[in-house]
């Protein structure tokens, strides 16, 4: 069980980065005089840089048969980008910092869920048990990061930075690989894999649902702060958000249903309407921080659910590059689409305009969920979709 213990340090370490990246960076750019248009746009260019460096490293993964050593190299590379990041003044520098950062950030989550699933699969534990520790280390280091921005400005996110990369760095070179497929990888097996209706209709799924998520993802710290909150307040909201995922991924094991996951994605569907028509009407920043606690309903029990789906859809042998377009859709192309347009929208309509328009983009996810549950959701655990 050592392997597992690695791999729980490692989740808790990559998400505690990952806090310190996502939720603050566009509130460090909105610090630096940026408007709502210019971060969403600056975002967008990330997701574009996004949408390259997840599937070629997960396709280097998969080609070289290895996790491990493709993690060192990003890790390596984040730690010195990020620190960068945060410890430059000067704009033309800020802009290729967070330009690398995404390039090297962003891929190490596919390549490490991908990690969790067959490391879970080869010693016998649930999935959700391993990813429990990163939704653990992002409420922890939300909180963290919000008390250290309000106190000691954004240059403190970089030491903090630095100095998680370091030990996640440690705890790499002691991580062992994830189990890899007896089966070549072929471009031949992944055509098949894209070419399928379930997986392109479920892939569609994916994009529709996680529009909303990324907005609210990418806005919600800006629109706490014009609601009159501190960056304290924000480190709040994530700690909640991402504390309420630790008992959804932990007890995965209990709720989660093979043959009914497009079923339990179309009620997180419903549970992100819920959240997010709510959050339109607050004029109360510290009640937008609680309404984060319906995070517990909407993206663990979507993005969870999503992951079996698709490892029950994709060819074993290309489950990382699976993994990879699926993150590919959830933080890259629809990353790219909610950045341009949500910065576009929030300056021109402001806050509220912004959440009742993804609240119903929520409600079509979730009508869409619920057909393909109606097209695909009876089949027999382990049928291969033809």
């Amino acid at each position: 069980m050592r392997s597992a213990f690695t791999v729980k340090s490692f989740n808790f370490l990559f998400f505690a980065l990952l806090a310190l990246f996502i939720p603050f960076l566009p509130l460090y750019f909105s610090e630096q005089g940026l408007n709502e248009t210019q971060i969403g746009s600056i975002i967008g260019i990330g997701g574009f840089i996004t949408l390259i460096a997840q599937p070629l490293w997960g396709m280097i993964s998969d080609r070289t048969r290895t996790i491990r050593k493709v993690l060192l190299i990003l890790v390596v590379c984040t730690t010195i980008t990020g620190y960068l990041l945060y410890s430059t003044s000067n704009y033309a520098f800020i802009l290729v910092f967070v330009m690398l950062t995404y390039f090297f950030l962003m891929p190490i989550d596919p390549l490490t869920e991908s990690l969790n699933f067959r490391v879970a699969e080869s010693v016998g534990i649930s999935y959700g048990s391993l990813r429990t520790f990163g939704a653990l280390g992002y409420a922890v280091m939300s909180l963290v990061a919000g008390y250290l921005m309000t106190e000691y400005g954004s240059r403190s996110l970089g030491y903090s930075f630095a100095g998680l990369g370091i030990v996640s760095l440690i705890v790499t070179f002691f991580m062992p690989d994830a189990p890899v497929s007896g089966k070549p990888v072929t471009m031949k097996s992944l055509k098949n894999f894209l070419s399928n209706k379930e997986t392109l209709l479920f892939l569609v799924l994916v994009f529709i649902s996680s529009i909303p998520a990324r907005m609210n993802d990418t806005f919600l710290g800006l629109y706490i702060k014009d609601l009159g909150g501190k960056p304290s307040l924000l480190g709040l909201a994530w700690f909640l958000a991402a504390g309420s995922e630790i008992l959804v991924f932990s007890l995965s094991y209990w709720w989660l249903r093979k043959n009914k996951e497009l079923a339990i994605i179309s009620l997180a569907g419903a549970f992100y309407f819920i959240r997010f028509f709510i959050s339109a009407w607050i004029k109360d920043p510290n009640w937008m921080a609680y309404i984060q606690l319906l995070q517990l309903f909407t993206f663990p029990v979507f993005y969870t659910a999503a992951i079996q789906y698709l490892y029950r859809i994709v060819p074993v042998e290309w489950r990382a590059t699976g993994q990879t377009v699926l993150a590919l859709l959830f933080f890259g192309v629809s990353g790219i689409l909610s950045s341009f347009a949500g910065g576009a929208l929030y300056q021109a309509f402001g806050g509220k305009t912004m959440y009742l328009t993804i609240s119903g983009m929520s409600f079509i996810g979730m009508l869409f969920g619920l057909y393909l549950y109606r097209m695909y959701g009876r089949k027999n655990a382990g049928e291969v979709s033809k």
